[in-house]
């Protein structure tokens, strides 16, 4: 047995030289290939699979970020084309969507505790870069801009009837959106782009009439006697002697 296993190691001696020089000279020429990289098919799939989400979530992303940017950019286009030009705002497309034929205020309901609104609206809607839960309706829609030519906003706060502005605690308005309102009314009508009017009054005669002593012409001094009044109707005049009694009595050291 220990003779026959010499023997076949003997014989792999021999042979081996000319078995491992064809292995030598592959592994030569497989040096000598350039190396590319794997294809797609022979990539396992978990990396596939996690390089498709990553990439999935980054255009998401991407799509989120410009859509916000877009939005913030048509918002401030919104509002620097309506704050030159406010009126324009409200003979928009947008704003018939947004309000239809409605006023502004209309449909806007307050926050207040209990059941009985408090007698005065909030002072202000925006203080600072902070907006308060339910703001005003003007504070609530940037392109609501306040102006004296702007008047068909003016005239939605303005009774039809009488003319006199509507009280904030109606249109739930804050105060500090009221005196602007009030200023451009008034400004309005001013320069005359709002009409106001002034109730007629009838007067009689009698409120002309200067025939009355109190009221008339005084007459001259040289036409008085001693003893007479200045007018006639003091003279008629019989004052209370409870009255004129206290009067003495208080201004007593001082009458002669």
């Amino acid at each position: 047995m220990a003779a026959s296993i010499q023997r076949l190691t003997k014989t792999l001696y021999s042979l081996s030289p000319s078995l491992l020089r064809p292995l030598r000279q592959y592994q030569s020429c497989v040096q000598r290939l350039p190396v590319r990289p794997w294809p797609s098919a022979f990539i396992p799939p978990h990396h596939s699979f996690c390089k498709a989400a990553s990439l999935q979530d980054e255009d998401a992303a991407d799509a989120a970020e410009a859509a916000e940017a877009t939005e913030a950019v048509e918002a401030v286009e919104a509002v620097s084309r309506y704050k030159d030009r406010p009126w324009d705002y409200l003979e928009s497309e947008e704003y018939i969507e947004k309000y239809g034929t409605n006023t502004v205020w209309a449909g806007y309901r307050r926050n207040h505790k209990g059941g009985i609104p408090p007698q005065k609206t909030r002072k202000t809607c925006i203080r600072g870069d902070k907006i308060c839960g339910n703001p005003c309706p003007i504070c609530r829609d940037p392109n609501v801009i306040i102006h004296h030519q702007n008047v068909k906003l003016l005239q939605q706060f303005i009774s039809p009837h009488t003319g006199l502005v509507f009280d904030p605690t109606r249109t739930g308005v804050c105060m500090k959106q009221q005196k602007n309102l009030n200023k451009a009314i008034d400004a309005a009508r001013d320069h005359g782009f709002l009409p106001f009017q002034i109730p007629f009054v009838e007067f009689s005669g009698e409120d002309f009439n200067n025939s009355h002593d109190a009221v008339g012409s005084t007459p001259p001094a040289s036409f008085l006697t001693s003893g007479d009044t200045w007018y006639k109707w003091y003279g008629e005049v019989t004052p209370d002697e409870s009255e004129v009694a206290k009067v003495k009595k208080k201004y007593k050291a001082y009458l002669k």
